[in-house]
């Protein structure tokens, strides 16, 4: 295999399913697992002070959505899909 050849292999991590992407690699599923993981500590920390279901949603909000965008920019550039 030549140079150029291997700089134009990609490496897929995700498939597009619809809205979203599914992983269909193993780096791709430990993306998957470590942002859910890193959610459900966040949600643990931010309930654990929370007074309200409110108090709650509005404290894991911007940590969610920033993790679904970063999960989204990944696999958007991981997917093989063109851009």
């Amino acid at each position: 295999m030549s140079g150029m050849e291997a700089a134009e292999m990609k490496i897929r991590w995700f498939a597009r399913w619809g809205w979203f992407y599914r992983p269909v690699s193993l780096a791709g599923a430990l993306v998957l697992l470590l942002a859910l993981v890193f959610c459900a500590q966040v949600f643990l920390a931010v309930d654990a002070q929370a007074h309200s279901v409110s108090d709650t949603l509005y404290g894991v909000f911007p940590y969610f959505v920033s993790v679904g965008f970063i999960v989204d920019w990944l696999a958007s550039r991981t997917s093989g899909a063109p851009r």
